[in-house]
């Protein structure tokens, strides 16, 4: 059986993981989903990595789910199973993504559609190449949407805006997904891997008290008051203070040079 997703390591802590197969075109399929988990919570895990770049391969990133599989546990009267289990094996990796040290940039190579966009949202950057596209499609599956798309989709554009592309069932090209700021970057689909890692080991090149608090403060920065928001990051740069990669900062700066907080 062919990979479902592959792994390619490079300089400066990145993990590239290209989707294949069933895992671009079937993501939330039981076996694409078990793969991409899989694939993504290793490099997670994995203590030489600082940032991963997620992309899929030819017409997809990550297109959804497998509406036969869905069809036929309709009709066996399995169908809440299923969703139960696909969704209990995504949200958990989304939340890791987002609560990681580890950087997270999508490489939207070809259609993010559904759950494969949860995935794409997820990520802490998002670069596209011409041919990407942005689909929601549950409202015309007559389903509510999932993947955290209705939590993460109006942080970048506004809740109208997220609205309307839910109940429109839009489509996204790259450069509408860029207008809208959802997506930062359009390059050729030639230069699309090797920018996503360029901004992968800049991103990861930070110390990883750094990213970790950045992420996480910009994660609940909307749920609290401004009051509270500043003790919180007042207890998140004292515990920086007493730190090795603080002293190398401080020592860089005072020394006219780069830091390193390998």
């Amino acid at each position: 059986m062919a990979e479902l997703v592959s792994r390619q390591d490079f300089d400066g802590g990145v993990a590239l993981l290209t989707l294949q197969g069933d895992a671009a075109a079937k993501g939330f399929s039981i076996q694409g989903m078990e793969a991409i988990s899989s694939s993504i919570n290793s490099a997670l895990d994995d203590e030489n990595i600082r940032a991963i770049v997620i992309t899929g391969s030819g017409r997809f990133f990550c297109a959804g789910a497998d509406l036969n599989k869905f069809k036929a546990t309709i009709d066996d009267g399995t169908i809440v199973d299923l969703i139960e289990k696909l969704t209990s094996k995504l949200h958990p990796l989304q939340i890791r993504m987002r609560q990681s040290a580890k950087i997270c940039i999508a490489a939207i190579n070809g259609a993010a559609a559904g759950g494969g966009l949860g995935l794409a949202l997820a990520c802490d950057a998002r670069i596209a190449s011409e041919n990407a596209l942005l689909v929601s499609g549950f409202a015309s599956l007559g389903l509510s949407p999932d993947g955290g798309t209705t939590w993460l989709l109006p942080r970048l554009v506004g809740v109208q805006v997220a609205k309307k592309f839910f109940l429109n069932n839009e489509r996204w090209s790259a450069s509408q997904a860029l207008d809208y700021g959802v997506v930062d970057e359009i390059t050729s689909t030639d230069e699309l891997i090797s920018s996503a890692i360029n901004l992968a080991k800049k991103w990861g090149d930070w110390a990883k008290h750094t990213r970790e608090s950045t992420k996480h403060l910009l994660d609940t920065q909307s749920i609290q008051d401004f009051e509270t928001h500043l003790r919180h990051e007042q207890i998140l740069i004292m515990a920086a203070g007493p730190t090795a990669d603080f002293y190398e900062g401080v020592d860089a700066f005072l020394s006219k040079r780069k830091p390193d907080f390998s």
